[in-house]
């Protein structure tokens, strides 16, 4: 809104011409968001302390200690990240870019998933919340309406799916690329949502692949960039640097209150909304397969659950003493703050990965 506003004056005030600059929109959209949960988050926490009560209930087959240290914290602590992100994009951001609005789209749409399940979880005493099935459901036709969009958006190239690590290398999906694109979408949101379980750790996570996407989607919307690294250039992909910026300032706000010992949960409001995000952007950059490297936590904790599953329903043996994955440290005795900042230096030497396949192929 601010470029729409201020930048037709830039012959006027000298100063409004930096509003036409991607890197200091995104900037602002850091700060913007920052302060926001700075300003915000003390109310809204609260708000959601009062109205919940007793707050989140808590599994009660998991880690003994949740019980006793988790109980009565508030949930939907998502609200504010996912204000933080749309007050902030739709301030900094460019208003006609159609990539914009698709992301804003699952980001949102998923967000109200999460909420309808949260809220079922809080008013019902109960972990069991929104049904399965009708959830991916739910999260599957967001993705495809946002996968048409970003398809339109974008033209026939769209189909193609992008290849790390080498020049020019792409296959060409052709319709079968739309439900690789929502696959992408759905499974990004639920595997950031497995990850969230102890206090701080799927947030800094996040933070990391929305800084490391905030790059990548500057460079690929850039053509200079884009054919010096040789990567595959989407034009009007650079305004997603502003909305990642927007995740990162808003992430870094939301850790003040949910650092441990959390003041907050996220909740699956947060958790769906910024994995859906991250997918949604990787999509529109090309970036499908580096998201795999960047969040190859989430993908890590997302194959235990499945490897858990499958395992016990084939042998009735368990591969891990609990899944996801940071539950099954817990087990080995690590201590809650040792499996997240651990899980936090994973997931940074995975973002510098992540960030090397734009210079090497």
């Amino acid at each position: 809104m601010l470029y729409h506003l201020l930048y037709p004056l830039a012959d006027q005030f000298q100063a409004f011409n930096l509003f036409r600059y991607v890197t200091f929109r995104t900037a602002g959209a850091v700060l913007t968001a920052l302060l926001f949960a700075f300003v915000f988050g003390p109310a809204i926490i609260r708000y959601l302390r009062r109205k919940q009560g007793r707050g989140q209930p808590i599994r009660t087959d998991g880690p003994e200690s949740h019980i006793l240290t988790k109980q009565g914290t508030p949930t939907m602590g998502g609200i504010m990240i996912l204000l933080g992100v749309g007050i902030s994009t739709l301030l900094w951001a460019k208003w006609d870019n159609g990539y914009v609005w698709a992301v804003l789209l699952v980001t949102l749409g998923y967000g109200a998933i999460g909420f309808y399940d949260d809220f079922t979880k809080v008013t019902k005493r109960s972990t069991a919340g929104f049904a399965g099935k009708k959830k991916l459901a739910a999260e599957l036709g967001i993705a495809l309406l946002a996968t048409a969009w970003i398809s339109w958006v974008g033209g026939a190239d769209r189909m193609a799916l992008a290849i790390p690590f080498l020049k020019d290398a792409t296959i060409n999906l052709g319709l079968f690329y739309l439900p690789f694109a929502m696959l992408v979408i759905a499974g990004s949101g639920n595997a950031v949502n497995l990850t969230d379980g102890l206090d701080g750790l799927a947030i800094v996570p996040v933070m990391i692949a929305a800084a490391v996407f905030m790059i990548i989607a500057y460079l690929s919307g850039h053509l200079v960039f884009a054919n010096y690294l040789q990567i595959h250039h989407t034009p009007g992909s650079g305004e997603l640097a502003v909305f990642c910026g927007a995740m990162v300032g808003a992430a870094m706000g939301f850790l003040w209150f949910n650092a441990p010992p959390a003041q907050i949960f996220m909740g699956d409001t947060g958790s769906l909304a910024l994995g859906g995000a991250l997918g949604a952007i990787s999509v529109v950059t090309k970036h499908e397969l580096v998201l795999a490297i960047v969040g190859g936590l989430f993908v890590l904790e997302t194959v235990s659950v499945i490897v858990q599953v499958a395992s016990f329903k084939l042998t009735g043996k368990r591969v891990f003493r609990m899944a996801p994955l940071h539950h099954h440290f817990e087990k080995k005795g690590w201590a809650e703050p040792t499996v997240v900042i651990r899980f936090w230096i994973i997931a940074m030497i995975l973002g510098v990965i992540g960030l090397t396949t734009l210079k090497l192929r």
